[in-house]
């Protein structure tokens, strides 16, 4: 019943319950990804039932955030059944053979085990069976919550001893998550490592509140809380909940980001500081009025603003005690639709594992691959690594506030922030972040005079006079392109609230293009389920000639091996070959051969049709002889209406993260952000950004 030696099984098992075990499955995942390993993810017996009634997280969060096909699993009840029916081996055999079906495919794949419930009591039963018959290397999973080092230890080694009597060997890893946060788990996490003796402990995860707080649709529908003012309720999130018990100045000061302010209806008082709070800024979770009362109407235009700016308003008939009781007692489980919550958990997790006493066992992978995760993890290192000094125009717009908080204290970068350094330090008290002793703030208007003199010299041949460059230094992203452009920094990330020729511009007046660059070009990398792609030019030029085009294939290759990738480019079209004429196909395909002469060992190939440059079956039908078809990880774009059509097509359509557009061709590294940027954009926008400024 065996299999034969393939790829390794990692079969995580819990120790006790509410250990995050889905959650530390899909962080293993993850941070072997990292590590460019092919990673699969089964759970062969799904720990929901009839009576249960709720489908398996993990195995959702593996299909959507990892990109992984998990194979169809057996439901509890089933195996329950023949378990107790004497025939346990007719189960395991079709286990093995589902797990088989995609093991082949993985370098290793990491089985999920099953949670003890009192409904689900033969757990224990059915893992040791499960790592037994899957060959699997064992890999426990313990919570460090409320226990000591001793207990804890007492408790793997208690839960590892059946495996033992059936024949398995010791755990090659244990996991510990929830540690206690900061001063508190630190001796707990020392006493843990220094036990990898006769416990090989490869992560101790920390409790992080942050990412223990669902969002308030979360919290509404278990409730059955009535929404009376939906506002951001999709993505606000509850960190605390704030019982109006007192008077407003008693807790004036509980009116922070994530609150949900619990309150009866009739507590007008609340209701206003509130929605003066929302006015102000503060990210607040919600107003939620008990007693089934709603807003006093002499009130309702006095709220109205605060509705407006996206306070969310609930009511429920419960008294505020009643209320208060079951809100304390709301599951800390990450709900079905909470992809964002649950990315940030995996992350934090992998974050938090080291992966290389597994990786010993696994061995080396078959293929050297850059999945999104390894991706991610590269720029990081590389981005910390090169140690620059990124200009934030944007300084008091709130996502590139917070994302600059990140870069700080993640070593990303040492991130500049301009604007007013009061109205910063009021942004972030609205938005609860803590601005890092690191992070500068630099304000605009008494900086203005130090670069006049030097953008006259720089623009003096078209005539620029000292009030014009005054005037055109009230721009921030033009002063933080003076600091680029004078080295007191080395790199600009803006576009959070300007336009693109709001960022590009200056740039390309003060900056100038590299030597040897012809044009300035623009790439996005796309993040695909199991690779990165590389997207040019889809920002910048609208209709490049044969000589650019090829620049423009010469400079995203190029960008491309910069960040890890080795580069397969395909010059794309709408023929493939020889099968098409036309002006746009001789363009693309005249630039192919010009890249072809200034690059000869670039594996490059065009005109070809995206299918056929994208798809293996395709590519071999196509064009049978390219080096670059189906595998082409490069995809260079005839112009700006196909690239800019094509990315956003593929990023909305697929729900495909992109990165960028990076800015390609300038002296000095300046990059652009889309307005719709989310906070994680920026984030790697300004790592992109000190790699670049490294190179």
């Amino acid at each position: 019943m065996n299999l034969p030696v393939q790829s390794k099984i990692l079969f995580l098992a819990p120790v006790g319950t509410d250990i995050g075990l889905s959650s530390m499955a899909l962080g293993l995942v993850r941070a072997l990804e990292r590590d460019g390993i092919r990673v699969g993810f089964a759970k062969p017996i799904s720990q929901a039932s009839k009576s249960l009634g709720t489908p398996d997280l993990s195995v959702h969060f593996a299909q959507t955030l990892c990109g992984i096909d998990v194979p169809p699993a057996i439901s509890f009840d089933e195996a329950e059944q023949l378990l107790r029916a004497g025939r346990g081996e007719e189960l395991m055999e079709e286990v093995v053979q589902r797990v088989a079906a995609v093991r082949a495919q993985f370098d290793v794949v990491i089985v999920e085990g099953l949670l003890t419930t009192s409904e689900q009591t033969i757990a224990p039963q059915l893992n040791i069976e499960l790592a037994r018959s899957l060959t699997a290397d064992l890999v426990l999973v313990a919570s460090a919550a409320r226990r000591t080092a001793r207990e804890l230890v007492e408790g793997i080694e208690l839960a590892q001893r059946p495996y033992l009597d059936a024949g398995l060997s010791a755990a090659a890893a244990v996991i510990v998550n929830k540690l206690p946060a900061g001063a508190e788990g630190q001796p707990l996490a020392e006493d843990l490592l220094r036990s990898r003796g006769t416990l090989p402990v490869i992560a101790c995860v920390p409790f992080e509140a942050s990412l223990n707080a669902p969002r308030l649709l979360d919290v509404a529908a278990p409730l059955d809380l009535r929404i009376e003012h939906l506002g951001n309720a999709n993505r606000l999130r509850v960190h605390e909940i704030v019982v109006a018990a007192r008077s407003v100045e008693k807790m004036a000061d509980r009116l922070r980001p994530g609150a949900l302010v619990v309150t009866p209806g009739d507590r007008s008082d609340v209701v206003l500081a509130t929605a003066l709070a929302t006015l102000r800024g503060v990210p607040l979770a919600g107003l939620l009025l008990t007693c089934g009362e709603g807003i006093s109407p002499c009130i309702v235009p006095l709220v109205q603003p605060a509705k407006l700016a996206g306070l969310p308003v609930l009511t429920t008939h419960l008294d505020t005690f009643e209320t208060s009781a079951l809100l304390a007692r709301l599951p800390s489980y990450v709900s079905r639709e909470d992809a964002e919550r649950m990315e940030q958990v995996i992350e934090f997790a992998a974050e938090r594992i080291d992966t290389s006493a597994l990786k010993q066992k696994i061995g080396e992978p078959r293929e050297l691959r850059m999945p999104p995760p390894a991706f991610r993890h590269l720029l990081i290192g590389q981005a910390r690594a090169a140690g620059k000094r990124i200009v934030l125009p944007e300084g008091d717009e709130p996502r590139t506030l917070k994302a600059a908080v990140i870069c700080q204290q993640k070593g990303i970068a040492r991130c500049v922030l301009l604007g007013k350094p009061e109205r910063i330090r009021e942004v972030a008290d609205a938005q609860g972040l803590t601005l890092p002793s690191g992070i500068e703030i630099i304000d605009p208007e008494q900086a203005l005079h130090r670069y006049v003199a030097p953008m006259v010299e720089l623009r003096k041949a078209k005539g620029l006079t000292a009030p014009q460059a005054e005037k055109l230094l009230e721009d921030t992203v033009v002063m933080g392109t003076m600091m680029l452009a004078l080295g007191e920094v080395d790199g600009l990330v803006s576009g959070a609230v300007h336009t693109t020729a709001n960022t590009v511009r200056p740039a390309l007046q003060l900056i100038k293009t590299a030597p040897g660059a012809s044009i300035v070009s623009s790439v996005f990398f796309m993040l695909m389920p199991d690779q990165v792609l590389v997207y040019g030019d889809c920002a910048i030029n609208p209709d490049p000639s044969a000589e650019q085009l090829a620049d423009i294939a010469i400079q995203s290759a190029d960008s491309a091996l910069a960040f890890g990738l080795e580069p397969r480019v395909a010059m794309i079209s709408y023929s493939t070959g020889a099968s098409g004429s036309g002006d746009d196909v001789e363009k693309v395909r005249a630039a192919t051969r010009i890249a072809r002469e200034k690059r000869p060992g670039l594996l490059i190939d065009g005109p070809m049709q995206y299918d056929a440059a994208s798809v293996e079956s395709v590519g071999r039908q196509k064009a049978p002889d390219s080096p670059v078809a189906g595998r082409a990880n490069v995809f260079v774009f005839p112009d700006l209406n196909t690239g800019n059509t094509t990315y956003k097509a593929v990023q909305r359509s697929a729900g495909v993260v992109s990165v960028g557009p990076m800015l390609q061709g300038l002296r000095k590294p300046v990059n652009d952000l889309s307005r719709g940027a989310l906070v994680d954009d920026i984030v790697y926008t300004i790592a992109l950004t000190a790699i670049q400024a490294a190179q």
